[in-house]
């Protein structure tokens, strides 16, 4: 089932588990986990995108090797709260993985790149550096975001 609201989708889940962060793009998804007790998300890889098979491949092996209890989506939303053609693209992609079998949370994603590139810019990381990490730790921005509502 997919959730709008942390504390629903918080409920649907059994007792803790591990959860995963997806950044889904138009080339890649950006994949992030935490700990089974919510604590504190992970970035953890980047899935090259072809055709929505292969992906639902990919996520079902991250599901299985990470024994994972629920998946959050960032939602690129608009600046003002709306929905774009991405937002809807990225609702179809969540209403995809059903046979994941998982509750689902769209969390809103607007800030997630921009807050990750600029700590990355910080940290003085090469333009290559940065292509190579944004999409796992915007997961991990917007997984941390979710966790950090439901507690």
């Amino acid at each position: 089932m997919i959730h709008a609201s942390a504390l629903a989708f918080r409920d649907a889940l059994p007792m803790r588990g591990r959860l995963a962060g997806l950044d889904v793009g138009t080339r890649t998804i950006g994949a992030a986990y935490c700990d089974a007790s919510w604590t504190i998300a992970s970035p953890a890889e980047t899935i090259r995108r072809t055709r929505f098979a292969a992906d639902l491949a990919a996520l079902t092996r991250v599901s299985r090797d990470q024994r994972l209890a629920g998946l959050v989506v960032g939602l690129p939303l608009n600046m003002d709260g709306t929905d774009s053609p991405r937002t809807q693209a990225v609702r179809q992609f969540a209403r995809n993985l059903g046979p994941l079998s998982l509750p689902i949370l769209l969390w809103d994603e607007r800030w997630s790149t921009a807050a990750v590139t600029r700590t990355l810019i910080a940290a003085d990381a090469s333009r290559a550096r940065r292509a190579e990490l944004v999409d796992k730790m915007a997961a991990a921005y917007i997984l941390q975001g979710a966790i950090d509502a439901m507690a």
